[in-house]
């Protein structure tokens, strides 16, 4: 019975994780159908954080969770300006200079910077794998760079302009590491992602307003495909990894959650037909072990 009792949250918690990744996979393929029908790419990135900012209000609304210090709010809102409002913007143009597979690629440089955090912010160790870690996943980054993308008709401006958006997704994308890190001692994962959303939105809101018109004369179902962003690849996967982090090890759903690249890679290849040069899978092949190095080596301690 004991033994019963401690797989069962270590169980819960890889199917959570593992619903984390499938929901995380799907958002390069519905921005490419959202912008494939007529949506342009801030649009795309405004209304997913708008539809994700009011679930996780909701969320703090209906359990008491607002009443912070208006200086809290105001500092997660300015973090979210670019946590979110940038990152946001950068994946929507990626997707679609380069392609949604190359934007997945290039998120997952996010490990270098994470162990770059990690030294100067948490003086945590630079040991000899996570050294060849981040030069296996320097070379994958080039080798998909030299590529040129996963859409074969991308021009040559074109592609790097995407590659560079690209690789500051996975600035980006790392940089919330050690932002939330610090701010969960303080309060839950929803109050930081609500106001992060919060400085997001209205920053995208300036972005788009002052860029070009914000249409809303969009057809039903590309209404529904964003919302999905919102509600489904921001809301209910971050609430699906809190709950797999409060019953397996971080290390243990870093590794399931590797599930989202090749998941999200299948998923534009038999939609959309993206597909990388042997160059550009071998790149991503080397990304993907560079991230599994450190998850392993991780779990070895």
């Amino acid at each position: 019975m004991k033994k019963n009792r401690s797989a069962d949250p270590m169980l819960a918690g890889t199917l959570f994780i593992v619903l984390t990744a499938v929901l995380w996979s799907f958002l390069g393929l519905i921005s490419k159908y959202c912008m494939a029908h007529g949506m342009p790419p801030m649009h795309c990135a405004f209304w997913r954080c708008l539809f994700g900012f009011a679930a996780f209000f909701l969320h703090c609304a209906f359990t008491g969770l607002l009443s912070i210090p208006l200086l809290h709010i105001l500092y997660l809102m300015l973090f979210g300006v670019w946590g979110i409002g940038v990152y946001y913007t950068c994946a929507q143009y990626t997707i679609m200079l380069v392609g949604a597979a190359m934007d997945i690629v290039l998120q997952y440089t996010a490990p270098v910077w994470v162990a770059i955090f990690a030294r100067l912010l948490f003086r945590e160790r630079l040991t000899p794998v996570k050294t060849v870690s981040m030069t296996i996943a320097a070379g994958g980054a080039v080798c998909v760079c030299l590529s040129g993308g996963s859409l074969p008709q991308a021009a040559t401006t074109g592609a790097w302009v995407g590659i560079a958006t690209g690789l500051v997704t996975g600035l980006c994308y790392a940089s919330h590491y050690p932002f939330t890190r610090w701010w969960q001692t303080h309060y839950p994962t929803a109050v930081i992602f609500t106001w992060m959303l919060a400085g997001g939105t209205l920053a995208l809101y300036v972005v788009t307003r002052y860029s070009l018109p914000l249409r809303v004369d969009f057809p039903m179902n590309v209404w529904l495909a964003c919302a999905a962003t919102g509600m489904l690849c921001t809301y209910l996967a971050f609430v699906c990894y809190g709950a797999a982090l409060r019953r397996i090890s971080l290390v243990q759903a870093v590794i399931t959650s590797e599930l989202e690249p090749v998941l999200s890679m299948l998923w534009v290849w038999l939609f959309f037909g993206e597909c990388f040069s042997p160059i550009g899978w071998a790149g991503s092949a080397l990304i993907i072990l560079s991230v599994l190095i450190l998850g392993l080596a991780g779990r070895q301690k």
